[in-house]
This record gives structure tokens, sequence and C-alpha cells, in this order.
């Protein structure tokens, strides 16, 4: 039997319910619960359209607050020193963190502070296309650990609603060659088994009842 998926679904949102839920965050019009709400609401709606359209497989791991490279970094603690400030007392990344790795403003950074906020990460071209990503930074003693569960979240989001869904992420060497080394000495490629793994083994963990299918749909999502 075939089934029918697809690679992600436009997060914008028909009436670009996003771009404008982000603008007033930023601008402090619109508290955090406020921006997940929103961000839940557009998740909802786009699965039930792509269900309605006879899709089998919904996808997740395609709704990102910037870019889907910066969740990437986040997701595995690829996150530059400059920007601990942001993180949580556990040592996590937060939104803030996204936020200042995105535009390098943080919420303690308004007015005279403003001046001394960590600069952004680069941003810079997707392949050939107009659309854009932020560059992650690989430091020489890189290491990958899972430090953001917005996908696993989203997962139990979806099934919560009734969903079947597959994971969409990044590939390994797709997520290295993106980046660059910020340290003399920086082999991206050597440690593409280590990312990888990492994410294979909080997915399967995150599926203990079916751990054979979260393997099967984290290695048949990539794009490497």
């Amino acid at each position: 039997m075939a089934l029918a998926h697809t690679l992600g679904f436009p997060r914008i949102g028909a009436d670009r319910e996003l771009k404008k839920a982000l603008e007033s965050y930023w601008k402090g019009d619109l508290d955090q619960d406020g921006l997940n709400r929103v961000g839940r609401q557009l998740r909802a709606t786009h699965w039930q359209l792509q269900k309605d359209a006879g899709i089998d497989l919904l996808p997740v791991g395609d709704f990102a607050w910037y870019d889907q490279v910066l969740s990437h970094s986040l997701a595995f603690g690829v996150v530059p020193e400059r920007f601990d400030s942001t993180l949580d007392a556990g040592g996590q990344p937060t939104l803030d963190t996204l936020f200042a790795m995105a535009r390098g403003a943080t919420a303690a950074s308004c007015g005279s502070a403003h001046s001394k906020a960590p600069y952004a990460q680069e941003l810079t071209k997707w392949f050939d296309t107009n659309y854009h990503y932020l560059v992650p930074e690989f430091s020489a003693d890189q290491s990958f650990k899972l430090s953001w569960n917005q996908l696993f979240d989203e997962v139990e989001e979806a099934k919560a609603l009734g969903h079947n869904v597959k994971p969409v992420i990044v590939g390994p060497l797709t997520y290295l060659w993106l980046g660059k080394g910020k340290s003399k000495g920086v082999a991206t490629t050597s440690t593409s088994s280590t990312c990888w793994n990492a994410c294979c083994r909080s997915t399967t963990k995150s599926s203990a009842a079916s751990p054979n299918k979260a393997w099967n749909g984290c290695r048949s999502t990539s794009r490497s």
C-alpha cells in the first residue's frame, strides 16, 4: 500500500500569522505564551489541511520560529559561547537564545544595553535560492547533545491530535556542510556520525512504543 507524504508545509500562515506574531513578540506587544499559542494554532491548521488533502504521514520538524537550520543548531547544542547569557538555569537554550543567534538582540539588551548585545550568526543563501539560513558555527572541541526538544514536543502535539507523523530533519552531512568552523583545525565531516547518532537515539527514545518505526522515519527523511 502506497503512503502519501510531504517534506513540509509553509509555516508562515495564510494571512502571515507567524510573521505578525514574531514582530509583535520582538516589540514586546506579545508574550511568549501568546507566541507559542500562535505556533500551535498554525501547526494544527497545517496538519489538518494536509490530512484533509489525503496525506498519510504528516511532517513534523518543518515548523521553525526562524529557520530549520537554526532549530537544528539548538537541537544539538551548537550554540556559540557568546550566547551563554540567554541559556536557562540548566544551561539549555531558550527562545531568547534562538532569537539572539538570529538577530543579535536579547530580552535583556534593550536601550543602552543594546549596543552590548552579542552579534548574530552569519546569514547566507540556502544553496542557489533566495531563501536564507543562519550558518552553524563549530568550535574545535565541538560536541553534540540533545538540548532543544521542539521536534519531540511537536511529535507529541501532533499525536495528541490523532495524526500519523514522520520527522523531517536536516541530514548530518548537509548540516555540517552548511556550517563553518570558527577555530583552526575544525573538520566538520568527522563529527557527522556523532550528530546523526544523537538524533536517532533521541528519536527512538521518544517513540519507545515503536522504536523501529522511529528509526526508519529518522533514516528515510534525512537529506544528506
